[in-house]
């Protein structure tokens, strides 16, 4: 088992990253093997402040040491460092089909009704996304809800490539979609309908890794509501988005299931359960905030972790890479 999972290195990571990625790949390390990548690549398909892009990698490599990312245990780089990613993705543009790109979700949200002003690596970073497991031979990838389709261009992409230059070889593996079974989304504090982001406006809509214990108890207490007592089960939880958000949260955190949550606080009050679930956040997280704060200010670890990383991910890159240009017939 081979895991391949990235995250755009966007600075402050919230709870709706801990626990709806980053938890799964702590927990995964032991699993099987683990490459973890910063998408800085992925970043710059959107408009971007150079500076802040590199001050946000080494941000996000230093809260994903934090949350406990041992590496030791997994590989852990940024994009930029192995070249073997954009190489890779230039070599599949010749496969993906421009159909299959226009049908992507998240092309149509991003470029909105400015498509004619987008950037072409707006339109082509699924391809880089596939490049970035199939580089690795990938068995599984982590992915939300919003992330499955572009795992399917991958194994599309893969396939076609596959039957077009692998002359009966399997020159890249289909990758299987991990979907984690709790937790997988967690939405705003203020709105149960939208995804906890940090683009909100709102501080209040989101829970911050780096939140001291006051204003993680804060937030909680003021996140939105129904006046309704929590249900003894789980399809009591219906038309209820707020209250399923904060329940899938302490169930998440707390490592059991919903329906053991609600056996525990079904019949009270928000008053009796956000309290507890203050205490759940603040216990959970207060360790995680410590040691990314201690580690924000050594620069020099962090880089060498990062290369570290990318030494060993180029060494497992290099047999894909060349095996994909020889299967293209280009000279080298």
């Amino acid at each position: 088992m081979r895991v391949v999972s990235g995250i755009q290195p966007t600075g402050n990571l919230h709870l709706g990253n801990y626990l709806g990625a980053i938890k799964n790949w702590v927990k995964m390390q032991d699993e099987g093997e683990c490459l973890f990548f910063l998408a800085d690549l992925h970043a710059i398909s959107q408009p971007h402040v150079p500076s802040e892009l590199t001050a946000n990698t080494r941000e996000m490599a230093a809260a994903l040491i934090a949350c406990g990312i041992d590496t030791d245990k997994s590989i852990l780089f940024n994009q930029t460092q192995v070249p073997a990613h954009s190489q890779l993705q230039w070599l599949l543009n010749g496969t993906a089909r421009m159909g299959w790109l226009n049908r992507m979700t998240q092309w149509k949200d991003k470029a909105g009704k400015n498509r004619e002003g987008a950037s072409v690596a707006l339109f082509t970073y699924p391809v880089l996304q596939a490049a970035d497991v199939l580089l690795y031979q990938a068995t599984h990838v982590p992915v939300g809800e919003d992330q499955k389709q572009h795992l399917e261009l991958a194994r599309d992409i893969a396939q076609k490539f596959n039957n077009d230059f692998g002359n009966g070889e399997e020159i890249f593996t289909l990758p299987e979609p991990i979907i984690p079974p709790e937790a997988a989304r967690i939405m705003s504090l203020r709105d149960g309908s939208a995804k906890m982001s940090k683009s909100d406006p709102s501080d209040m809509s989101r829970i911050n890794l780096t939140d001291d214990a006051d204003t993680i108890m804060q937030k909680v207490r003021k996140a939105k509501t129904d006046p309704e007592p929590l249900p003894s089960e789980k399809d009591g939880l219906a038309g209820r988005a707020e209250a399923e958000n904060l329940v899938g949260i302490y169930a998440a955190l707390d490592g059991s299931s919903v329906d053991a949550v609600l056996a525990q606080y079904g019949g009270q009050g928000f008053g009796a359960f956000k309290p507890a679930l203050g205490e759940l956040l603040v216990s959970k997280l207060a360790p995680i905030a410590e040691r990314l704060n201690a580690l924000r200010s050594d620069t020099a670890a962090i880089d060498a972790a990062l290369q570290k990383g990318a030494a060993k991910a180029r060494q497992l890159a290099e047999p894909t890479l060349d095996r994909t240009y020889q299967a293209l017939g280009l000279l080298r």
